[in-house]
């Protein structure tokens, strides 16, 4: 009789986790957008979390940061989300969805106007760091743009070249790489100057932030060295405008180690998701450098080089 019974025991243990998937919400899980508007395709995120049964939504827009949806409403497979309040110079952005596996469709409502949604599941990526890379090489070769190309309108675009260095002369167009990359380890060193702003993104869809501005213009996880409103350096290092910084950056998967100025400043990290401004939301898929230009100039950049895994 106790053979029975610890056997039906542990035939009820093993049963739990399936039963208790069954009730986690379809919408639960990092759902990735790419987005037609006027402007062009442009790329979104959102986050569903399930605990004690509530439900905890953030949202990536297209540019700016990651935040908490605090207005929404959850019926079994379908989402009302409120992702932008009204204001008095424009409507409320509404996000009305539908999950069916690893889809989740549906419409976006401002106003009279609607656009509809089409997101995905988004990877895991997750996978082993490879035991072998190749040997770094130049991705600038000090003295021309070969390899790089303006985004957008050329003639917006203020990058050159002078006495060496990658220079972005004023405010204007972002530079990509022509190369594409999957996994990765970059080195590059930036001046950036007082009260100036960029970001330098990997595969095209996470911002390492770049900037000198003052500590109370934002938080920790959108200053220099961070991955852009997701990752915080656990490392605040002294700022020093003007002066050099060096960083170098590993990126396998969606797990990022920053080194900036010989510091483990972010330590195999998992990056939930593509910042603001990525080109797309195709995480599974390799993707260029780029670095934005349409803040502020007076940027330069050097020693730009790239590893990648080798067999």
């Amino acid at each position: 009789m106790y053979k029975i019974a610890a056997g039906f025991a542990l035939f009820a243990s093993l049963l739990v986790p399936a039963f208790g998937q069954k009730g986690k919400s379809p919408l639960v899980g990092r759902w990735d957008f790419n987005m037609t508007t006027p402007g062009g395709s442009r790329a979104a995120w959102l986050g569903v979390t399930e605990k004690d049964g509530k439900l905890d939504v953030w949202y990536q827009p297209t540019g700016g940061n990651v935040y908490q949806v605090k207005e929404f409403k959850a019926e079994g497979a379908h989402l009302s989300a409120t992702i932008s309040a009204a204001a008095a110079n424009r409507p409320a952005v509404l996000w009305e969805l539908d999950a069916a596996g690893d889809k989740l469709t549906g419409v976006q409502k401002r106003g009279d106007a609607s656009t509809p949604l089409a997101g995905v599941r988004a990877p895991e990526l997750k996978r082993a760091e490879p035991k072998n890379w190749s040997k770094p090489e130049p991705l600038f070769n000090g003295k021309s743009l070969d390899g790089w190309e303006p985004m957008g309108d050329p003639s917006a675009s203020h990058w050159t070249v002078k006495d060496g260095l990658l220079v972005n002369e004023a405010h204007g167009a972002n530079l990509k790489s022509v190369r594409k990359f999957d996994d990765l380890k970059l080195h590059f060193e930036v001046n950036c100057p007082d009260h100036a702003n960029s970001g330098f993104y990997l595969r095209g869809r996470y911002e390492v932030q770049i900037e000198s501005e003052p500590l109370s213009a934002n938080p920790v996880e959108r200053r220099i060295g961070s991955i852009y409103g997701r990752i915080a350096p656990k490392t605040e290092l002294p700022r020093t405008p003007g002066a050099w910084d060096t960083f170098d950056v590993t990126l396998v998967g969606r797990t990022v180690t920053i080194v900036r100025n010989g510091v483990t400043t972010i330590d195999h990290q998992e990056i939930e998701g593509i910042t603001g401004g990525a080109l797309d939301a195709n995480e599974g898929e390799p993707g260029p450098f780029y670095i934005q230009g349409d803040h502020t100039g007076g940027l330069k950049f050097r020693n730009i080089t790239v590893a990648v895994p080798s067999r």
